[in-house]
């Protein structure tokens, strides 16, 4: 068993902190003061192809849709220093542009994973509604078709990007069999009559990411904008949150390991009682359970990245590494915010904004209860 990283995978580790160090440190919390996304690092991170990070090359991608650990990296390395800008990102790839590749046809992904791979588009998964989110059955917005074309009626909630989005997946009903609703996934164009952006969401924590409300008022959709099977959407947006649980694992193992090495940083810096506070034991064994979080969340995360690479049922590991990494993202800010004192409760810290950050680690891409039911049900299934 080889735990070590090929010689790619730590260079797109060196690479990807290099630039978050050079281009996303500098402006983080102004970006999370403002509410807002830095145009500029946008262009940059186009450059750097992370928004294709997870597609093949033929279609714009960085190629690295066989290396789920590669792309895990990168999620990881800019989580590090803004979960803002790692969800972003993150669920731009794990679930939209890299369920177009894996689920959509020929014609689907020339028409719109082309433009997500190269960042002229971002994209967005549309699930969440005020009765439906970890209860995916509970999808109330409607798709009635008419002559060849799908008419969407509803709104979708909580969604990631959903204000900067210019691909959406859309979850809509579609029909039902006996007592289950038959749901369908769409791929929905922002310029399609009758769409709109509601309001924007005002969130404790990664308040650079948009957050919106997103209306469907007869939204014609074409026949030929459906991913994957007709009436097959509650499986497929279970496999596509499979996959997106990889990358929130990645990007809460990365907020885990900055809050790691800020509270080393200033436990090292910090003097009291004639003494850097790292030399007394309450300390050092803040560090030692932080660190050990963050081993035991990488190990499942690249497990879980590595299983899907092999073409092996992941879901499991999947969940196992977000209910992980999540809480365990939580604990590291929780502890670093405990080490720097009042200098964690001031925003000049950036321990401040990972500990409203980590808490959105625990609620999207299905809660920590959710994760544990999952387990739960694979295990007593």
């Amino acid at each position: 068993m080889d735990f070590s990283l090929t010689k790619k995978q730590k260079m797109i580790r060196e690479k990807t902190r290099e630039f978050c160090e050079v281009n996303i440190i500098p402006v983080a919390q102004e970006s999370d003061q403002k509410q807002e996304l830095d145009p500029a690092v946008m262009e940059k991170m186009k450059k750097m192809n992370y928004f294709g990070s997870c597609i093949p090359e033929e279609y714009g991608g960085a190629g690295l849709h066989d290396d789920t650990i590669a792309f895990s990296i990168i999620t990881e390395e800019i989580g590090r220093v803004d979960a803002s800008w790692s969800i972003t990102t993150g669920v731009h790839c794990s679930v939209c542009a890299y369920p177009i590749y894996k689920f959509g046809t020929e014609e689907q992904k020339e028409k719109f994973l082309i433009n997500l791979a190269k960042g002229d588009k971002i994209g967005a998964f549309c699930l969440t509604e005020a009765n439906a989110g970890s209860d995916v059955g509970g999808v109330q917005m409607t798709a009635e078709k008419e002559g060849d074309e799908y008419l969407l009626n509803g709104s979708k909630i909580f969604a990631t990007n959903g204000g900067i989005a210019e691909t959406l997946l859309v979850v809509g009903k579609t029909g039902e069999k006996g007592s289950r609703k038959e749901l369908t996934v769409f791929i929905v164009d922002r310029d399609t009559p009758g769409y709109s952006v509601g309001v924007r969401e005002d969130k404790l924590g990664c308040r650079a990411s948009n957050t919106s409300e997103l209306v469907f008022d007869n939204v014609r959709v074409p026949e030929e904008n459906i991913l994957g099977q007709l009436g097959g959407g509650f499986r497929l947006g279970l496999q596509i949150l499979d996959y997106g649980r990889i990358s929130i694992a990645a990007q809460c193992l990365g907020l885990a390991q900055g809050c790691l090495e800020a509270a080393i940083k200033y436990a090292n810096e910090r003097k009291q009682f004639g003494q850097k506070i790292a030399r007394f034991q309450g300390i050092q064994w803040k560090i030692a359970d932080i660190t050990t979080a963050v081993e035991s969340s990488r190990l499942l995360t690249y497990k879980a990245a590595w299983m899907c690479d092999q073409g092996m049922d992941y879901g499991l590991t999947a969940s196992m590494a977000k209910l992980v990494a999540s809480e365990a993202g939580m604990m590291a800010a929780h502890q670093a915010v405990q080490i720097h004192g009042g200098y964690g409760l001031m925003k000049a810290y950036p321990v401040e904004r990972f500990f409203r950050d980590a808490k959105m680690g625990e609620i999207y891409e299905g809660t920590s209860e959710i994760q544990r039911m999952v387990i739960a049900n694979h295990m007593l299934k």
